[in-house]
């Protein structure tokens, strides 16, 4: 089963007396301990669909389900507490705390939950602190640090709290070009060791060479998905293949980009999986 699944999802916004369709009927599932870079030019919807699946915005149609749970229909309020313990954030600008100290800004998300104790709270903090190498910097405070720093605090704060995928807004925007490798490398290094899946909305080169899964978004449409196979992307259309297909099988996805018989046999399987998709009851 996949981790996130969207099923005919839209996301409309009114401005300045206009609708604006952020999102078109996108089809997704995101299978879990994938690490997976949402591509785009600004304005592209990828922001928006990182949004949806933090549980920090609500589509205005369509299905979204994350970890088993139906969150479609209920607002951000309804789902804090959901989204707290599931999800963990990383942001472009850090967003860290500039009164408290990198232990603090760890710790914060940590007190909303009542039965993680004082002692199991430090060292929780501490494991996540030396984790990204800063436990020696546990008392400085955001100014006191790099902008490495401050990102690798916000990698430890995410994590802290242990969720089952963490998502991260153009984590490498803010960063010079080796700073951002170096959080790039280990942000895969903690994919890799602990399975945590991660997901990024980016428009930066470096990001999408570290991911194994790509979604191209333009205009707030799904362009094409991609596998990594053998250290080159294969590229589909959402429409050939199954979401279910892009999130487990890469036979299947260089089948079709090799063309010829195999290719139409993959099509013709791709759009029988979608037609039983469409055919299955709902219980």
């Amino acid at each position: 089963m996949a981790l996130v699944t969207l099923e005919h999802v839209s996301r409309r916004y009114r401005l300045g007396g206009q609708t604006v369709e952020a999102l078109r009927d996108v089809n997704l599932d995101i299978a879990e301990g994938v690490f997976l870079a949402i591509a785009g030019p600004s304005g592209s919807g990828k922001s928006t669909l990182l949004n949806l699946i933090g549980c920090i915005d609500t589509p205005s149609a369509g299905r979204l389900v994350i970890d088993g749970r139906e969150v479609s229909g209920q607002t951000p309020d309804q789902l804090a507490d959901y989204r707290a313990r599931t999800v963990g954030f990383i942001f472009q600008t850090f967003n860290l705390f500039p009164v408290l100290t990198a232990y603090e800004n760890v710790e914060y998300p940590l007190l909303q939950f009542p039965e993680v104790s004082r002692q199991q709270r430090r060292e929780r903090v501490m494991r996540f602190l030396d984790l990204v190498g800063l436990a020696r910097f546990a008392s400085h405070r955001p100014n006191q640090l790099s902008g490495g720093q401050r990102q690798r605090v916000a990698i430890a704060r995410a994590l802290a709290v242990k969720p089952r995928i963490v998502l991260a807004d153009e984590p490498t925007a803010n960063l010079d070009h080796d700073t951002g490798v170096e959080i790039l490398r280990l942000m895969k290094a903690l994919n890799t060791k602990y399975g945590t899946t991660f997901v990024f909305s980016t428009h930066d080169d470096r990001v999408i060479a570290a991911a194994d899964r790509l979604v191209r978004i333009e205009d707030g449409r799904l362009t094409a998905l991609g596998v990594r196979h053998d250290q080159r992307w294969v590229m589909v259309k959402p429409e050939l293949v199954a979401t279910t297909v892009f999130a487990h099988a890469l036979p299947v996805a260089a089948a079709v980009e090799d063309g010829g018989d195999a290719a139409e046999g993959v099509a013709d399987a791709a759009a029988a999986a979608c037609t039983a998709q469409e055919d299955e009851p709902r219980h």
